[in-house]
């Protein structure tokens, strides 16, 4: 039985594919189109899961779509009714697209497939899905688990924006939800919005910005959103206070002069100062954020009895609120849909119309998720990576074996090289993890801000991410905890820090940063945090290779794993685009495969390992 899941119109659209109840493969349309967040019909992303499963869109059995637009459509039009005749303006602007595009969705489906080859209309079934479904069947049916509670956090989907559920075997029970226009997402991207980030993409930046945060001043911030913005209840549901936003019928997030005299700062316009009181606000949110996660966690533990629990949706992204929901051992498992944002609701979309609509049963293997450790988009043939480095100005190195490949990466990273690194399919969701990567040496104390301005240019204040062996996890990380999606954080253990200055907490941004906080001070945060990954030998052979090499070579066994990818762009997806990226930045080395490829300046006459082929392209 093979079902396309599909999600799109509204940020990150995505296609996912299942065989026979295996999710063989999914991929992000702006990896193709190339246009960060794509929202658009996801052909691109089609096109690929059709060819990886080799089949064509006759031979499909169902379509499932990720969410219910009219349901959706329904929510939209209580909202702009309940609010009238405030946001007229706002729905003179949504509603054509409606008109035009949302409310024709099964014809415009059906046409992009026929674009795709003939097919049989009266034979495919076209199925929809509730948005909590998708994202609650992303997580539990592709978990390792038979049985587990389930939660769901984003902004909005139909009418859910918090859910708690149960999952066993090919069944999901939804047992508690929040309703908009009370969101936790969009709480968090109001914030995100009013400290000059953008919305649906900016959230991660406002919770890297968060640590720089003085904790006494986040204090007061934090009781001013808690007493005017939203009550928490103790089972962790919320209630927003509207006559403070302006999304439920207009085009902003806040409205801007309430939370000025809130807060009394006005907003930060994009690129603007990056003034304290921002970090402030940012550590306020993200701290009023972990203690909702946490309380809505203890329910779904209540409410289950569950020793295992399931998240997806856009705040399941949060990495810091899940780091301290795993410590606090309240579940003895945990699994993070690694693609928990919208592009996972295509995957959950088609496992949900599998096992629940077609009613087929799951096999579960435990310890295995069925995630194929996100690598899931496309591979390239040696034979296009060839063509790709036969042009001029490319120094090579075709290494004969992993062990030869490791030795020669290995000392250039030991030397401070920034190496890109391409290997085999690409990853399914926002992180990249080891398969369109670019590695570096955490211990150099000048290498956040040499990747953060030459090579990504972005921010300086964004920290970057450690690898390590999973073997390894317990020396590094402690407390025995893997993470093989990067999606918690934990604070550095105390023998990889240095003491901090007695006035550390009240410095501002700039002399936090110059301040060498640990032993890997490009990976360690500015409040010794790191969001670790952890490799198996098994899932990524190569990568794990090197991490043993390097340790090996200097004593230490973690790298800095970064996105390959400069600031605005998504994650490189061909042979094309890493070469691109290599040359557009201060990368120093491009390893695609068993390929490795130096710049024209630099030193050519260097003793590479024995049996390596150097090749002057």
């Amino acid at each position: 039985m093979l079902i396309l899941g599909i999600s799109a119109f509204f940020h990150d659209s995505a296609a996912a594919i299942l065989l026979d109840g295996k999710l063989v493969a999914a991929a992000q349309e702006e990896r193709f189109t190339r246009v960060r967040h794509e929202a658009g019909f996801p052909s691109g992303a089609v096109r690929y899961c059709l060819e990886a499963a080799g089949a064509t869109v006759d031979e499909l059995d169902a379509v499932v779509f990720y969410d219910k637009p009219l349901l959706k459509l329904e929510r939209i039009l209580e909202s702009y009714h309940a609010e009238a005749p405030r946001g007229w303006g706002s729905f003179l602007h949504r509603m054509p697209v409606w008109m035009k595009q949302k409310m024709l969705l099964k014809k415009l489906i059906r046409d992009e497939l026929e674009a795709m080859g003939p097919y049989d209309r009266r034979k495919l079934k076209l199925l929809f899905t509730e948005h909590h479904l998708s994202h609650a069947a992303s997580a539990f049916f592709l978990s390792p688990f038979e049985e587990a509670a389930i939660l769901t956090i984003d902004g909005v989907g139909e009418w859910a924006t918090t859910s708690i559920g149960t999952g066993k075997g090919r069944e999901i029970r939804f047992l508690q939800e929040v309703r908009y226009p009370h969101s936790l997402g969009l709480l968090y991207s109001a914030f995100t919005w009013y400290c000059g980030f953008k919305v649906n993409s900016g959230e991660y930046k406002l919770m890297g910005l968060a640590p720089y945060g003085n904790e006494a001043a986040a204090a007061v911030f934090r009781e001013t959103i808690t007493e005017k913005l939203v009550r928490v209840y103790d089972d962790g549901s919320f209630f927003l206070h509207q006559e403070y936003f302006d999304y439920l019928a207009g085009q902003r997030m806040t409205r801007d002069r309430a939370w000025e005299r809130l807060f009394g700062i006005p907003r930060r316009q994009p690129e603007g100062p990056l003034d304290q009181v921002y970090c402030d606000l940012a550590l306020a949110i993200q701290q009023v954020t972990e203690e909702i996660v946490g309380r809505l966690a203890a329910t779904a533990k209540r409410l289950t009895g569950a020793d295992r629990l399931v998240l997806a949706g856009g705040v399941a992204l949060n990495c810091v609120a899940n780091g301290k929901l795993a410590a606090s051992r309240l579940f003895r498992e945990i699994f993070i849909q690694p693609a928990a944002g919208d592009a996972g609701g295509a995957a959950g979309a088609a496992a949900a119309a599998y096992h629940i609509y077609f009613g087929r049963e799951r096999t579960v293997v435990p310890g295995e998720d069925g995630m194929n450790h996100a690598w899931l988009g496309p591979a390239f043939s040696e034979e296009r990576i060839q063509k790709v480095i036969g042009r001029d100005g490319l120094q090579v190195i075709r290494c004969g074996s992993d062990e030869e490949l490791a030795t020669v990466v290995a000392e250039a990273l030991r030397e401070r090289s920034i190496v890109g690194w391409f290997q085999g399919r690409m990853e399914f969701g926002p992180r990249a993890l080891g398969h369109r990567s670019i590695l570096a040496d955490p211990r150099d104390a000048g290498m956040q801000q040499r990747l953060n301005e030459s090579i990504k240019f972005r921010e300086g204040f964004r920290p970057f991410a450690p690898v390590c062996r999973e073997e390894r996890a317990p020396e590094y990380i402690g407390g025995g905890m893997l993470s093989p999606y990067m999606l918690l954080t934990s604070r550095m253990p105390a023998r990889y820090c240095c003491e901090l200055p007695a006035d550390y907490g009240r410095l501002p941004v700039k002399e936090k940063l110059s301040v060498v906080r640990g032993r890997f001070p490009a990976v360690t945060h500015v409040d010794l945090s790191a969001r670790w990954q952890t490799v198996s030998q098994q899932a990524n052979p190569r990568l794990w290779k090197l991490l043993d090499l390097y340790e090996r070579l200097t004593g230490d066994g973690v790298l800095i794993n970064t996105s390959m990818n400069v600031r605005g762009e998504p994650i490189v997806c061909t042979p094309e685009e890493a070469v691109a990226c290599f040359r557009q930045t201060g990368m120093d080395v491009l390893v695609m495969e068993n390929v490795v490829i130096f710049k024209k300046d630099q030193p050519a006459a260097k003793e590479w390992p024995a049996g390596g082929a150097k090749a002057r392209d």
